[in-house]
């Protein structure tokens, strides 16, 4: 995927992983596209970890295992900052 597309699937997956996480108020754009993108590398991570592909472009399997990876990535922070 080139750098363009990582930018726009990070947005997607990010503010709609904001939505779910109920943090959509604190997270502004940019904070969404680090969220989406870094979360599709967890994603990506936690599949390979139970034996699966992790992103594999732009596509519903690759979207549903980066929004996982942004909603891990969410918890991870509210836990650590409370």
């Amino acid at each position: 995927m080139g750098i363009l597309l990582w930018i726009i699937f990070g947005a997607l997956v990010g503010w709609i992983a904001s939505i779910i996480m109920k943090t959509d108020a604190e997270q502004g754009p940019l904070l969404n596209i680090i969220v989406g993108i870094v979360g599709a590398v967890i994603g990506g991570w936690i599949m390979s970890f139970f034996g699966q592909s992790g992103t594999t472009g732009f596509n519903l399997y690759s979207f549903i295992v980066a929004l996982i990876g942004a909603c891990v990535l969410i918890a991870i922070v509210r836990a650590i900052r409370r």
